[in-house]
């Protein structure tokens, strides 16, 4: 029986591994990209791949200009912030932070979900070595689950009851990559760096770059993508 899912796709390591998931728990997958503005597309070249890779049942790429606000250094002027360890990563919520993004993205993709009659989305957000991002809270991801219920036409006549899935909200960067692996994901096709080069290779000092590459090195693996010499 076909179990169609909604699933969020970056194309970088956290979103990857939920793809992964969702296949591996016999779900359908229907991918979901944005076009919002972002610093830069290779991200989203990486989303197609992935995409491709799993043999998901269709990629959707949303365009979505966040530059009108800004508000972020991902989406406006701004310089992505760099460290040179990943102990320097602040706890405050950094200035890579875009206002409401997540819950723009899950909007799109409850309306996704009506439309394919999937009951179930999946998104890679983790409150375990992250940025400190307050739409990646377990608490966020609970109130918006009970609130799609009460947005929809499905939800409202009873023919859908939407369930949030956010596998990884629990798990460290170490977890991800170990899970990632066990279920065969290629991590060398994935982007997860803010500001990477021309050529696509990841700064290795932003936070997403430092965090991805913590946990690479504590699961006692390499990360196979690309980085710029120092």
């Amino acid at each position: 029986m076909d179990r169609p899912a909604i699933v969020l796709l970056s194309g970088g390591l956290d979103s990857t591994t939920v793809l992964a998931i969702a296949k591996d728990r016999g779900f359908t997958p229907y991918a979901l990209s944005f076009r919002y503005g972002q610093r830069h597309s290779i991200e989203l070249e990486a989303a197609k791949r992935v995409a491709e890779a799993h043999g998901v049942a269709r990629h959707v790429i949303a365009d979505i200009d966040l530059r009108v606000f800004g508000g972020s250094a991902l989406t406006s002027d701004v310089d992505v912030p760099k460290h040179e360890s990943v102990d320097e990563v602040e706890e405050s919520i950094p200035v890579t932070y875009v206002p409401a993004r997540n819950t723009i993205f899950l909007s799109f993709a409850l309306a996704y979900a009506e439309v394919v009659g999937a009951t179930d989305i999946f998104t890679g957000v983790t409150a375990v070595d992250y940025s400190g991002y307050p739409d990646c809270r377990p608490e966020y991801m609970d109130a918006y689950a009970k609130m799609a219920n009460l947005a929809t036409r499905a939800g409202v006549e009873g023919t859908q009851e939407l369930k949030l899935h956010s596998p990884l909200i629990s798990m460290s960067k170490a977890d991800i990559v170990r899970e990632g692996l066990r279920l065969g994901v290629d991590y060398s096709i994935t982007s997860s760096c803010y500001d990477p080069d021309e050529q696509g290779r990841a700064c290795g000092k932003c936070d997403t770059c430092l965090l991805r590459l913590k946990g690479f090195a504590e699961a006692g693996v390499t990360d196979p993508v690309a980085y710029q010499k120092a």
